[in-house]
């Protein structure tokens, strides 16, 4: 009798296990992505102001009258301060090991974004009359990176589905509601490019930069039920 009650007991727990915890649905899982190619409306010049001499204290005082040189001009052209950065300031000894001879080197990187293109030459021009020396990158991008971020969004929902109908429709069968939706992450690429002229022989006609294109992606990951 007690063994028929043990018995009993386990068959009921199976079905309260099976009545509380449904089969898992069938399922496809696949994963999306959604690129936007856009034309950059803005650029970000990373360079630096670059003294050397033999007195640490004057080449730091020489820099730094070139640096507010700088500031100077671009408040005088209507640079907003905020667009303006100091990324770093560095004072070194350098020695030249054939020579034995040693200087001092001070260094103030900068970054400067412009909010339109249009301006790059004349800007770039009036910094290296104004004490620029050292131009490290120019960096595009787009002020409206958020809004090409929700179109590569919903465009990698949109292959993601049309991958899903894809992997199923030899099987004969049909997708339905998405189960599971997670973002694997969105990024923008934005061209780079380094200063390739001289920047003795610069000239305020040239063109001396190509924007080109950047791409914004998403990447997403979902479930859809499987009929």
């Amino acid at each position: 009798m007690k063994k028929i009650m043990i018995v009993m007991l386990m068959f009921a727990s199976v079905a309260t296990f099976a009545q509380n915890n449904p089969a898992t649905p069938n399922v496809v899982s696949v994963s999306g992505e959604g690129t936007v190619k856009v034309v950059p409306d803005e650029v970000t010049i990373n360079a630096r102001v670059e003294t050397e001499g033999l007195d640490p204290a004057s080449v730091k005082k020489e820099n730094d009258k070139l640096v507010n040189q700088l500031f100077k001009f671009l408040k005088k052209e209507g640079i907003s301060e905020k667009n303006i950065q100091t990324e770093y300031v560095n004072l070194n000894k350098r020695t030249d090991y054939q020579t034995k001879k040693e200087t001092y080197v001070a260094n103030q990187a900068i970054s400067i974004k412009l909010d339109d293109l249009a301006n790059y030459e004349e800007i770039m021009q009036g910094l290296l009359k104004n004490g620029l020396n050292r131009i490290n990158s120019v960096q595009f991008s787009s002020s409206k990176t958020a809004e090409y971020e929700k179109e590569a969004r919903r465009k990698a929902v949109l292959n993601a589905k049309q991958k899903a109908e894809e992997l199923v429709a030899p099987l004969g069968q049909e997708i339905g509601k998405a189960l599971m939706i997670s973002e694997n992450g969105s990024s923008s690429f934005p061209v780079m490019r380094m200063e390739a002229m001289k920047l003795s022989s610069a000239n305020a006609d040239q063109q001396t930069i190509a924007p080109g294109e950047m791409e914004v992606t998403a990447n997403v990951q979902i479930s859809f039920q499987l009929y």
